[in-house]
């Protein structure tokens, strides 16, 4: 009886660490911020109004990702919309939001999403005709479908583009390299090898020591 209960509790540490380790890692993979807005912001397909919003990351598939805009609880849905990887140097602690710079008499357009410590955050994806416009009003590079896609199946399959300043169309992988710069790919420089400070003899002796005496616990228990 003893020996049983000794086996449970030796299974039941490992056990114990993967459910806290699961539950550990939800909230980075929802992807998933809290934001409050003091001025109206344009997103693609529309204007949200002042006030806090949860955005989250609904889904990813390769290149694209789905990003869903709720009010602050989530109890009300108010875009879904796409987006493609924006890769940044230097991440940081907290939610950061970048906006396209626009008339002072139009609402910000926002142009990408990064979750705290990542350094690919979500770079929004707009209506054609839209992006055209913002191109030519921030001196940017916007990436766009050529129609609004209306559901999640399109959101997978509506053919990307990335319009220029210079209102030229070209391929998203051209305008958005999903690569980090060159500088960025650099292998790190491996540590020098530390001095060897001790014989692992004691430490052998040590585990003998502790084998044996686990032997003799458990000939007791078993007598």
């Amino acid at each position: 009886m003893k020996i049983t209960k000794m086996l449970l509790v030796m299974l039941a540490v490992p056990l114990l660490v993967a459910t806290f380790g699961t539950g550990a890692r939800a909230d980075t993979l929802d992807r998933r911020s809290v934001i409050k807005f003091s001025q109206p912001i344009e997103i693609p397909g529309q204007v949200l109004p002042a006030g806090t919003y949860t955005v989250e990351v609904f889904d990813s598939f390769g290149y694209r990702h789905i990003v869903r805009f709720y009010n602050a609880d989530r109890s009300k849905l108010f875009a879904t919309v796409l987006a493609i990887p924006n890769y940044r140097l230097a991440p940081t602690g907290d939610t950061v939001m970048t906006f396209a710079e626009r008339p002072a008499d139009a609402p910000n357009a926002l142009k990408a999403w990064f979750y705290p410590n990542d350094k690919f955050g979500q770079e929004f994806v707009y209506p054609k005709a839209r992006a055209v416009q913002l191109a030519q009003e921030t001196h940017e590079t916007i990436p766009a479908v050529q129609t609004e896609p209306a559901s999640i199946e399109q959101l997978k399959t509506e053919p990307m583009v990335a319009e220029t300043p210079q209102e030229k169309e070209v391929t998203v992988a051209e305008a958005f390299p999903t690569e980090p710069p060159a500088s960025e790919n650099l292998a790190p420089t491996p540590a020098p090898a530390l001095p060897k400070t001790a014989s692992p003899v004691p430490l052998i002796g040590l585990m003998g020591t502790l084998s044996v005496g686990f032997a003799l616990a458990l000939k007791r228990l078993i007598s």
